[in-house]
């Protein structure tokens, strides 16, 4: 049996062909590919792209994760201006079993199923079964809860990832205040995200924390300004772009820690997303696990919480392909 796997995104979609024995079966990869999603004008059109591409043989069930809420089967992305619809998308492909899926949703079913080799761990904390989370910043702010139910793992999406940002000091304060001049609401997407990089090194080059440079300024005018800050922030090579990632760090480790209370998540933190990987090492020099334990009184108890951060991006793409393989 051939299933079809997405992992649809605002920047780009990853789809493959897996061959499948069905449930609990192993995967085979038959094919994949990487595409731009703006480059389409809707999802329909980049499957018909990746299809054409190669042989096309039937498709028993297909599993897509997109970036947005799914409601009855249907999803507005949430960073591009495609609607998706389960029922279009079987008679388009065509396959008799197409189910829709957040994002996070299918991406918390890969990062289950890694290989210890492809996580990095933050914090050992105490190995113990119960619900674990995962927290997924790229282009926008990913959150999943997984709730354990005796020997099942159930893996209920959020869009936590729109609530509000809430400021724990005074930098952060202003930073809020700052944003809300711009967006009204601001919620933490807006600073735990890719464009949220930006949104930061813009309040601290405007409120005088320090003075851009007029060559990193040249930069962000032709290249991605996200990838830019990173570059030089990781090395130390810029004040503005280091101050940047330290405070994109902290946020995100609070982020993760709040996250874990609200679901009493002592089986776990996951950290995923295409942003984490490229910063592992700024993640691991302690900012993220202190802005993670700073909880008051329930310090103790996120100690002993482990956090492990996913370095296999097709993970999304191969937990939608596990999906799949359970409808056949």
């Amino acid at each position: 049996m051939i299933v079809l796997a997405g992992d649809v995104g605002g920047t780009k979609t990853d789809l493959a062909l897996f061959e499948t024995a069905g449930h609990g079966g192993a995967l085979r990869l038959v094919r994949d590919a990487t595409l731009p999603s703006q480059e389409f004008s809707s999802l329909e059109l980049a499957i018909e792209r990746f299809l054409d591409a190669g042989p096309r043989p039937p498709i028993d069930a297909v599993c897509l994760g997109v970036a947005g809420p799914v409601v009855d089967g249907r999803a507005q992305a949430t960073n591009l201006p495609w609607v998706i619809d389960e029922k279009l998308l079987a008679y388009a492909i065509p396959s008799p079993r197409v189910k829709l899926l957040n994002d996070l949703e299918v991406a918390a079913h890969g990062v289950l199923a890694l290989p210890e080799e492809d996580l990095r761990t933050l914090q050992a904390g105490v190995p113990r079964r119960g619900n674990l989370v995962l927290i997924a910043a790229g282009t926008g702010l990913g959150e999943a809860l997984i709730i354990r139910d005796g020997e099942r793992r159930i893996v209920i999406p959020s869009e936590g990832g729109h609530g509000d940002l809430a400021p724990r000091n005074e930098l952060e304060d202003d930073l809020v205040r700052y944003l809300r001049k711009e967006f009204g609401r601001v919620s933490c997407e807006r600073v735990l995200a890719g464009a949220g990089l930006v949104n930061v090194y813009r309040f601290l080059r405007d409120t005088g924390w320090a003075k851009e440079s007029p060559d990193v300024a040249e930069r962000m005018k032709k290249e991605n300004p996200s990838a830019v800050i990173t570059e030089l922030g990781l090395p130390k090579r810029d004040a503005l772009c280091d101050k940047t990632l330290d405070v994109f760090v902290s946020v995100y480790g609070a982020a993760a820690g709040n996250l874990a209370l609200s679901a009493m998540a002592v089986g776990g933190v996951l950290v995923g997303g295409g942003i984490a990987p490229r910063m592992i090492e700024r993640l691991a020099a302690g900012g993220f696990v202190a802005a993670f334990r700073d909880k008051g009184r329930l310090a103790p108890l996120m100690e002993s919480i482990p956090i492990h951060v996913s370095l296999n991006p097709r993970a999304p793409l191969f937990g939608a392909a596990h999906v799949a393989a359970g409808m056949v």
